[in-house]
């Protein structure tokens, strides 16, 4: 096989897994970070880069969007919403951020392989992506190693969700632009 069939073979993984996530729990995340005051992300591993670049473009579009654990993240409050990416549901630092952000009163939204772990126990809105879990490459729902069409998956859906609240909000790409990082 070369690059460019594994490629397509990745392509087709990804279609038929974005084709089966609920829309109407997305369409209740993207009322979520419409109604929230501040919004918080976290990931662990790649996962928390797939949550790196979901703020990013949330700063783009104008929201109050922060990656939880950097230095520059305020406090977490009831009027918040706090969303976390985590394939198993059960990395145990991410756990440990949902309970804290439930207990405050944010609203929390897992987005998880397995609504049924602990992560997804604790949320107020759960997404479900059908992927391959990172300890399950024997299933064969992916010729990649171990998380990477959960990852993927990941970084579409929040780019999904980006342009849902762009179209909400009647927002362009280019108005996007200006505030854009200028100090490159």
């Amino acid at each position: 096989m070369n690059t460019t069939s594994f490629t397509g073979e990745i392509l087709a993984e990804l279609e038929q897994t974005l084709t089966l996530i609920d829309d109407e729990r997305a369409e209740e995340l993207v009322t979520g970070i419409l109604q929230a005051k501040k919004i918080f992300v976290a990931g662990g591993g790649r996962s928390g880069f797939m949550a790196k670049a979901f703020v990013m473009r949330m700063m783009h579009v104008g929201l109050d969007a922060y990656v939880v654990g950097e230095t520059v993240t305020p406090n977490l409050e009831p009027d918040d919403i706090f969303i976390v990416g985590s394939g198993s549901g059960e990395t145990q630092s991410l756990a440990a951020m949902t309970e804290k952000a439930k207990a405050i009163g944010a609203t929390v939204v897992a987005i998880t392989i397995n609504p049924e772990s602990t992560i997804g126990r604790l949320a107020d809105i759960q997404i479900k992506i059908p992927a391959q879990a990172k300890s399950d490459s024997a299933s064969g729902k992916s010729i990649q190693p171990m998380g990477s069409l959960f990852e993927q998956s990941l970084l579409l859906f929040y780019d999904a969700v980006i342009l849902r609240f762009m179209e909400q909000k009647g927002l362009k790409s280019d108005t996007m632009y200006g505030r854009h990082a200028n100090l490159e």
